[in-house]
């Protein structure tokens, strides 16, 4: 169960249900809190999906990871790339 303070805040900012918010935080924090490798490869993908190239694409992780609630340590393009494509 997510943190009851936090909830709490959620529902009453939101309008949302304390069952619908406790869901909301569970999920946000499930995203802050897979590996870097996972989160690397599903942005790629999706990048990817939508045309980007990898050298942009290999940009903008860098920088997203840098801006994570817990920031990932810096990672080269050669290290994205090793994630990626193994």
């Amino acid at each position: 169960m997510p943190d009851p303070d936090l909830v709490a805040h959620v529902a009453s900012s939101t309008g949302l249900s304390e069952g619908e918010a406790a869901r909301v935080v569970g999920d946000v924090l499930a995203h802050y809190r897979q590996p870097v490798e996972e989160y690397v490869r599903r942005r790629h993908a999706r990048l990817q999906l939508h045309g980007t190239r990898n050298p942009e694409i290999y940009r903008a992780i860098a920088a997203e990871l840098g801006e994570r609630l817990v920031a990932a340590p810096e990672l080269s393009e050669r290290q994205l790339r090793r994630i990626i494509y193994g």
